[in-house]
């Protein structure tokens, strides 16, 4: 496994068979969100994903991390993606983004795109999440169905960014405790998470039992990917559909 406490800081090689099939409603997110409003919008983010990855397929866990990051500071809304201004300081200096968060200049280019198609539609959230999954299936794994219909944070918080994302530096019990805190069960996280889950303590049985029952951990991993996708959404009228996802309208 990766020596960093969280997989998505290397997009793991079990990820690549990845076969999910989940839900395709959830309370006001819908699988058709956009099928009158924007109708193209997938395809406009699936090219402009497999393009950045086929350039560079690190970008391709890159983009899978900036969900992460985004999802587990007050939920999926795209806080992570706003530039700091002078009424608050955003989240890309927060100690676990700094410096290494990327993918930035690829939803830039996504959201560039789909303003020229379908202008003020569709969200930053909703593109992070979209271009999470066409990571994934552009560097071999397998699809699974998302919902949408997110809406966009109009701030940030640096403290909550601090706070609520795992530390590379995090022991077992700080990892469990941590994804605990969003609602994920022990078997997510470690479907999620790598080497600090492998080194004699209580999660040792479960990652041995992913590596000889593929089945098991493409089960869990599905059941962590959309539960982390749908994390305290922001929808209907809450929030805001920025034009640019780097600032609110």
């Amino acid at each position: 496994m990766a020596q960093s406490s969280f997989y998505f800081y290397s997009l793991p090689t079990c990820i690549f068979s990845l076969c999910v099939l989940v839900g395709t409603a959830t309370g006001q997110l819908s699988a058709n969100f956009y099928a009158s409003s924007c109708p193209n919008f997938s395809s406009i983010i699936s090219s402009a994903v497999n393009s950045a990855v086929s350039n560079e397929a690190r970008m391709g866990a890159s983009l899978l991390r900036l969900h992460f990051h985004d999802c587990f500071v007050n939920g999926c809304d795209a806080s992570v993606l706003l530039d700091d201004t002078a009424n608050f300081t955003g989240e890309k200096t927060a100690i676990p983004n700094n410096n290494s968060l990327r993918g930035f200049d690829v939803i830039d280019t996504i959201k560039s795109q789909l303003e020229s198609s379908c202008p003020g539609v569709v969200s930053c959230a909703d593109i992070v999440a979209k271009a999470a999954l066409d990571s994934v299936v552009a560097l071999g794994g397998q699809s699974w169905n998302l919902v949408f219909g997110r809406r966009d944070s109009t701030t940030a918080s640096l403290s909550a960014a601090n706070a609520n994302i795992p530390a590379p530096t995090l022991n077992l019990s700080g990892l469990i405790t941590s994804f605990s805190n969003q609602g994920f069960t022990t078997n997510e996280m470690v479907a999620l998470s790598d080497q600090q889950l492998f080194n004699g303590g209580s999660t040792d049985a479960q990652v041995r039992t992913y590596n000889s029952n593929s089945l098991t951990f493409l089960t869990d991993f599905a059941n962590g990917m959309v539960k982390m996708s749908n994390l305290n959404p922001l929808t209907g009228s809450s929030g805001e559909v920025r034009t640019n996802c780097r600032r609110t309208n």
